[in-house]
């Protein structure tokens, strides 16, 4: 299942690689009121619910941004 409405203007020109990159701090931000073993299901729910395919290693690096790294996103 996708989320196809509402959609904010705008919404539809980003690169995948900034909708990941959004996603990613959505979870990062989800993840400091969760468990952190809910990160990957997460992470994977919001990418399917985005349409968004990615090989596994690239969820597991993900994951691990996520639960140590930094923020992406300025």
């Amino acid at each position: 299942m996708t989320q196809d409405e509402p959609i904010m203007h705008g919404s539809t020109d980003a690169s995948d690689d900034a909708k990941v990159a959004g996603i990613v701090e959505q979870v990062r931000a989800d993840m400091q009121l969760r468990s952190q073993e809910d990160s990957e299901k997460t992470l994977k729910q919001r990418l399917d619910e985005s349409g968004i395919q990615l090989p596994p290693e690239e969820v597991s690096r993900l994951v691990q941004e996520i639960q140590n790294g930094p923020s992406v996103v300025d």
